[in-house]
């Protein structure tokens, strides 16, 4: 089924786990890695569509996901000539798509690439939202970077910001509060030095709090005060190199 301008209708899938990370397949017997997608069959709806891609290609069913948002408008890729069958060139050009960002509410162990006779991926992983376009074929690249740009607005924010430092806010009636720091649970005045049992519990609170590049640690020094420590955390609350 195409349009008048030679696009066939379809939906693309960014599904997301309850780290904000999406799923990331690898295409059976290739090494290129996509979101999944498919066609809209003739009389189905986009999310209706979406549905039934979803559960032919990961194995999810609609009550392992909650539908967050979706493109506004068709996003549309060409096809170059080398991937179009010699009897569809020259009317068939390329997809036209509507991208679904979904939460998933069920678990792992429910995604299942062979849910049907004929799977899509042969291996999956969870990626950071912004995935590496490099291993997408190129001539989708483009369509993946304006639905991840247009849905990004919509991913939930795991923000642990200032969770060990807060300074500058004010009470109800106007005034600043003093700086405190927040370490073994509790709340400390700026002004007073943690000691080395409390940096210490710092340290193996911290671990638990931050997702660190593969092979990186965080080993702070005990002669260091809490105050430097907190100067090497970027806005964010991420640990980054010391200047």
């Amino acid at each position: 089924m195409l349009d008048r301008d030679g696009f066939r209708p379809n939906v693309g899938i960014i599904l997301l786990n309850q780290k904000s990370q999406v799923f990331w397949g690898k295409r059976i017997r290739t090494h290129s890695w996509q979101f999944p997608q498919g066609g809209i069959d003739r009389g189905e709806t986009p999310e209706q569509a979406m549905l039934r891609e979803l559960h032919e290609e990961v194995g999810l069913q609609p009550e392992h996901v909650r539908i967050v948002a979706r493109t506004r408008d068709w996003l549309r890729y060409e096809v170059p000539d080398r991937y179009i069958r010699r009897d569809a060139r020259g009317h068939y050009r390329g997809q036209k798509q509507i991208w679904f960002l979904l939460q998933l509410t069920g678990h792992d162990w429910d995604l299942n690439l062979r849910a049907t006779n004929h799977p899509e991926f042969d291996a999956w992983r969870w990626n950071d939202y912004w995935v590496p376009l490099d291993m997408v074929v190129e001539f989708k690249r483009g369509v993946y970077e304006m639905a991840l740009t247009e849905l990004s607005r919509y991913v939930p924010r795991h923000d642990s910001r200032n969770r060990y430092l807060r300074s500058g806010m004010r009470t109800r009636d106007g005034e600043m509060q003093e700086p405190h720091y927040n370490f073994d649970g509790m709340d400390h005045p700026a002004r007073q030095e943690p000691t080395l049992s409390q940096l210490m519990g710092l340290h193996r609170a911290m671990p638990m709090q931050f997702d660190l590049p593969p092979g990186a640690s965080f080993d702070p020094d005990p002669n260091t005060s809490l105050a430097t420590m907190a100067q090497a955390l970027n806005t964010t609350g991420d640990p980054i190199a010391p200047l």
